[in-house]
């Protein structure tokens, strides 16, 4: 069965950018129309069509949590469209459209859901470390919040208005100050900031631009060119629908190993946000000279403590850094240690479908070289052999010590054929002399390979186990072999009996 993107990411990539270049060049064309019949009607079957991919990329993705802030985006399009339809329907139909109506109860509906399809990815993307973003999220929210009241909600309230044709127009900054904080919830998260992060966050950021933009730009353009600016939403819209058809979106719903660090603009948006009340409340009161001193005061004080607030912030990330460079790294050799190769096995057999390799290998000769030349000529055989195994592997591949000489090679997407020639390699870099104080150390190997092929299930404990009971069964048989575990031969002469008698005739002579 084909799955989403059984024609390879690059295809999907493909995809995905053609869309959106469809998509511009329909919105330039709907801009250039706007505000006539046949302009409205494409701009309306453009936002249907916009609609439809928005519905269909989650779907065809399997069920569960990770599809649901997808769908969430999805309703929230719908309901946007809808408002948009109402208003045609109420322009060229009762040729009258009303200051408020149900066309805002749609449009409205749509910023809380799109906050929480944000808040959902946040929670995924970074569980557990999520506190130190979302205080600088808060702190950054409360400060748009107070620019919203004072420059867009109060200077409505006294204009003498009906209820509804006070308090609906509020809502809108309102609705904006939300999806801020959810789109801040993204931005300062941990996690990976690929093209489908990028997407988000620019189709988001559009979103308050043409609101903020429908608000501010009256003062100084006509309205008729205003409303020229609406149908960029679809832009917005698309930006989102490219996010869910990246091969990559993954990275918006998953847990990610990338930790968040303090970014120059982190702190500078913090500055913003701490300045923003004083500057406010003078802008209020006007500017003499003693609020003009205070001004610059308060500036001043908020710089120093943002630059003690960095520093102490850097040295606490640079000693986390080296806690968990420890905690995840063989010391001697630098090679990963034995629980991230038990978490990066757990990652890749979750994957269905996923085959993978394991190699395991154990140094034949190396209590000799200890006992002989002593514990200094065994690190420098152990680092050697470290270096040549990582120069041997692709970027991909996973190189680990689990303790003493043994190695194991971890290599997803590598099949069982070409991990025996990989097993290969490995030998013959194993019997390349190691120099130390003028002699050539010798040391061999011995590997252990298994091959997952992502068909049925398998633990990482049962893999490695079968990957250790190749390697003895090399070192009964002479050492310096490789020996592809007894399951992957006995499947490998199902599937092709001639080659797997062949392969382990050469294996055993």
């Amino acid at each position: 069965m084909r799955g989403p993107d059984a024609d390879g990411p690059a295809m999907g990539v493909r995809a995905t950018w053609i869309f959106l270049t469809v998509v511009i060049a329909a919105v330039a064309a709907s801009v250039a129309g706007y505000g006539s019949k046949p302009g409205d009607l494409f701009y309306a079957a453009v936002y249907l069509a916009v609609c439809s991919v928005a519905w269909w990329a989650p779907l065809r993705l399997p069920p569960g949590p990770a599809r649901r802030p997808w769908l969430l985006i999805a309703l929230a399009q719908t309901l946007w469209l809808t408002g948009d339809a109402i208003e045609l329907v109420y322009y060229y139909v009762f040729a009258a459209v009303p200051s408020v109506g149900l066309a805002d109860a749609f449009w409205l509906s749509g910023y809380p859901l799109m906050a929480v399809a944000l808040t959902l990815m946040v929670r995924r993307r970074a569980p557990g470390r999520l506190r130190g973003g979302v205080l600088d999220a808060l702190a950054m929210t409360i400060a748009a919040a107070a620019a919203a009241w004072q420059f867009l909600i109060e200077p409505t309230l006294g204009l003498g208005y009906p209820v509804l044709e006070t308090v609906v127009p509020v809502l809108y900054p309102v609705g904006d100050v939300v999806l801020l904080a959810g789109i801040l919830f993204v931005a300062l998260s941990p996690g990976a900031r690929t093209a489908p992060t990028r997407l988000l966050l620019g189709a988001v950021l559009l979103y308050l631009a043409i609101d903020i933009g429908y608000n501010a730009l009256p003062y100084v353009l006509d309205y008729s060119v205003v409303e020229r600016i609406g149908p960029l939403i679809l832009l917005g819209n698309a930006g989102l629908v490219a996010a869910c058809l990246h091969p990559r979106r993954a990275e918006l719903t998953t847990p990610s190993d990338a930790t968040a660090s303090l970014h120059p603009a982190r702190v500078l948006f913090l500055g913003l946000a701490l300045m923003t009340a004083p500057t406010l409340t003078l802008m209020h009161a006007g500017f003499g000279r003693a609020e003009i001193a205070a001004l610059l005061a308060t500036t001043l004080c908020a710089a120093f403590v943002l630059a003690r607030f960095t520093i102490a912030v850097r040295e606490q990330e640079h000693a986390q850094a080296r806690m968990a460079y420890q905690a995840q790294h063989d010391p001697l050799t630098g090679l990963a240690n034995r629980a991230v190769l038990g978490e990066r096995l757990d990652r890749v057999l979750s994957a269905p479908g996923a085959p993978v390799a394991v190699l395991y290998l154990d140094l034949d000769g190396f209590k000799e070289i200890n006992d002989r030349y002593g514990h200094e000529a065994g690190d420098m055989v152990l680092t050697t052999v470290a270096d040549r195994l990582s120069g041997v592997v692709r970027d991909t591949d996973v190189v680990a010590r689990l303790g003493g000489d043994e190695f194991v090679l971890l290599c997803p997407g590598l099949p069982a054929g070409e991990a025996t020639q990989l097993a290969g390699r490995v030998l013959r870099d194993m019997a390349l002399p190691v120099a130390f104080r003028g002699t050539d150390l010798v040391v061999g190997a011995s590997v252990g390979i298994t091959a997952h092929r992502g068909t049925g299930p398998q633990s990482t404990a049962g893999l490695l186990r079968q990957a250790d009971a190749a390697m003895y069964e090399a070192k009964r048989g002479g050492r310096g072999t490789w020996v592809l575990s007894r399951d992957d031969r006995q499947d490998r002469q199902d599937r092709e009996p001639s080659a797997a008698l062949g392969e382990l005739r050469s294996v055993t002579s």
